[in-house]
């Protein structure tokens, strides 16, 4: 059974830094490209992050540029958000994602798998 396991929310004071870590289990993704997305207290999944398989490439939101970095270590099998200068707007439940190919991509239709998410809240 294939699981993504996201690590790493926890609560922060705007300005503040997080580190997520997502870990798929049940089989590797080092070919696949990743994604990281978020969803808010009654608004729409949206995308924050992407990455194609070699790390060579990534793609971000607008709204977190510049402060955001994806990265990822094929060797562990995991992939990185760094999350830097967080304000209250980026309080979402983040959801790690993994591609159906090794492209980058930016859509949840081009989501093959979900993980559970995990709760990053930042206080003004």
């Amino acid at each position: 059974q294939v699981q993504l396991v996201e690590s790493g929310g926890g609560l922060v004071q705007a300005g503040g830094s997080l580190r997520l870590s997502c870990v798929p289990s049940g089989r590797t993704f080092s070919s696949y490209g990743m994604g990281w997305f978020r969803q808010a207290p009654g608004k729409e999944r949206e995308f924050v992050a992407g990455i194609n398989w070699s790390g060579g490439r990534t793609s971000y939101a607008d709204a977190v540029k510049g402060r955001f970095t994806i990265s990822r270590d094929n060797a562990k099998n995991t992939v990185y958000l760094q999350m830097n200068s967080l304000k209250p707007e980026d309080t979402a439940v983040y959801y790690c994602a993994a591609g159906r190919s090794s492209y980058l991509y930016t859509t949840d239709n081009d989501s093959a798998y979900w993980g559970q998410g995990t709760q990053v809240t930042v206080s003004s």
